[in-house]
């Protein structure tokens, strides 16, 4: 009986260790995906905002706050810092680099996203949340940036 309990606890291990090398880059490469296609659509070019991006901050999100919609502030200003957070914070996260920072940045545009589109939060923003805030729970992982350059500045 013994034996087969240090079996199952054996095997559980293999799993959990397992796990702790494939979940990281599979959380950070779930929520880049969503984010970075999107970003894909702001651009018409190399630093070339697309004008339906301006035009969604502009006439389309309003920020919906204690019941009523407002429109964005500098909403061409918030066109550019999205285009960009949804191209530049993705890719990061895929290749595990400022991965907790990365991973905070699209929990703060979910937040944002939720306010301006309040009924997708059960199908699309409490999963995103959650990927964010796992990321930032479990870190990098051993398969990323961040894991190489911890490693090789504590050998120094």
């Amino acid at each position: 009986m013994a034996s087969l309990a240090q079996s199952i606890r054996a095997i559980i291990d293999l799993l959990a260790r397992t796990a702790l090398v494939l979940a990281p880059p599979l959380l950070r490469v779930a929520l880049a995906v969503p984010f970075f296609k999107s970003g894909l659509t702001k651009w018409a070019g190399f630093l070339s905002l697309s004008p339906t991006a301006v035009y969604l901050f502009e006439d389309e999100f309003k920020l919906h706050i204690f019941g009523q919609p407002y429109g964005f502030p500098a909403p061409a200003a918030f066109a550019w810092l999205d285009g960009i957070a949804e191209i530049v914070l993705p890719v990061l996260l895929v290749i595990g680099l400022a991965t907790r920072f990365s991973a905070i940045g699209l929990l703060v545009m979910t937040a944002v996203i939720e306010l301006v589109v309040p009924e997708g939060w059960a199908n699309f923003h409490l999963p995103w949340a959650a990927l964010a805030v796992a990321i930032v729970a479990l870190g990098p992982g051993s398969l990323s940036l961040d894991h190489l350059i911890e490693r090789r500045l504590l050998e120094k």
